[in-house]
């Protein structure tokens, strides 16, 4: 299955969490050499707290196969303050619209959210994947309801997170010396696949085609596109 229609309602959205979390979709494997995409929202400098509806948002995507292939941004208003396991509300729509204006769309897309790693088992990653019919991959700098241990110190190490038991994610040391990122599965991923994918893009601590989205949503935001 997939999603036609971003919810407006918290009701709504936990409706759909709830069905794609029991979804099936077909597992994803990766190519020998996949277009791997990502998006980031911005909001404004100096920003604090949950925020509120209407609050102006920039959005940055970018796709690389070993350089940058294709790229774009975007802006437009919050729908919702930031209400945890709710993020879609505010930035689905928006990371959405950016991802459809890259000419090329990716084969697997990076976002800067979870995806197993939530209440109802489907974060904004899984919902974002399910919305534009693309497998997805969550990276994110902490965790939200999952745990485990950070893997030793040497790049490429990891570490299982679970939640209730499961598997739902990796930490990922993607340089030495730096904090590991969590690597979480998405939309058709699963938690081997997602750090496949990742280590295959991470000359950084944060994933290539995930900085550069971030990259281009900041520009946006100071007006330098």
């Amino acid at each position: 299955m997939s999603m036609t229609q971003w919810p407006t309602t918290v009701d709504a959205l936990v409706a759909a969490q709830h069905e794609l979390a029991a979804a099936d979709p077909e597992p994803w494997r990766p190519p020998a050499e996949p277009l791997i995409g990502g998006c980031f929202a911005a909001f404004p400098k100096g920003y604090a707290g949950p925020g509120a509806v209407g609050d102006p948002v920039w959005a940055g995507a970018a796709a690389y196969r070993r350089r940058r292939v294709c790229h774009a941004t975007t802006s437009s208003a919050a729908g919702w303050s930031y209400r945890p396991g709710l993020l879609a509300l505010r930035v689905g729509p928006v990371l959405d619209a950016v991802v459809r204006l890259m000419p090329q769309p990716p084969d697997v897309l990076l976002v800067d959210a979870t995806g197993r790693d939530h209440p109802r088992r489907c974060g904004l990653a899984v919902q974002l994947g399910a919305m534009l019919d693309l497998p997805t991959v969550g990276v994110t700098h902490r965790l939200l309801l999952a745990g485990g241990e950070w893997p030793p110190d040497e790049r490429g190490a990891t570490s299982p997170v679970a939640l209730a038991g499961d598997v739902v994610a990796y930490w990922l040391r993607t340089r030495q010396g730096r904090r590991p990122v969590a690597v979480h599965a998405g939309w058709r991923t699963d938690p081997d696949v997602a750090v496949r994918v990742v280590s295959a893009c991470a000359k950084h601590r944060t994933p290539t085609p995930l900085r550069e989205a971030r990259r281009l949503a900041r520009a946006a935001r100071a007006g330098v596109l």
